[in-house]
């Protein structure tokens, strides 16, 4: 069991937090098929997993710029049905906002490099807040201190 890296190990963990979490990701800016691509592009990593007091888990999001585009394009391709976010208020943590959610329904939400960083953003925060309901899902569980020690053991 020890060759079994910690991200393994907790895959029915992370199903019960997909679920818990889904109604976030109907408030975000992203719609479920973005929130797929961005997830696919994220690693979770525990920062200090020596020091119980310190030891975190965080969302590397490096591989974000690579999917970029296609969020957009997904984005763009679901215009006609309301767009991303649909099931959103308008009232939005992220930063989408009702304003963006219409730009991006009628296709003018690409506003060029500003857009793309808007989105990173977005998803930074969207993934770390995802990492800190992962964690806290794990602690409620008492399984957080079993893969803290697994993750600073490097499984």
């Amino acid at each position: 069991m020890s060759d079994t890296p910690w991200t393994d190990r907790i895959v029915g963990e992370r199903m019960a937090v997909d679920q818990e979490f889904s109604e976030r990701i109907q408030q975000s800016r992203f719609s479920n098929q973005q929130w797929s691509l961005i997830m696919t592009a994220t690693e979770f990593e525990i920062e200090h997993p020596d020091d119980p007091d310190r030891a975190r888990i965080v969302a590397n999001t490096d591989k974000i710029d690579g999917i970029i585009p296609e969020l957009e394009n997904v984005q763009a391709g679901m215009g006609a049905m309301g767009g991303a976010g649909a099931g959103s208020t308008g009232s939005s943590s992220s930063g989408g906002g009702i304003f963006d959610s219409i730009k991006g329904a009628l296709g003018m939400g690409n506003g060029g490099g500003s857009s793309e960083k808007e989105q990173r953003k977005a998803a930074e925060r969207l993934t770390q807040e995802y990492a800190d309901e992962l964690q806290s899902h794990l602690e409620s569980k008492g399984k957080w201190e079993t893969i803290r020690h697994s993750a600073d053991d490097g499984s």
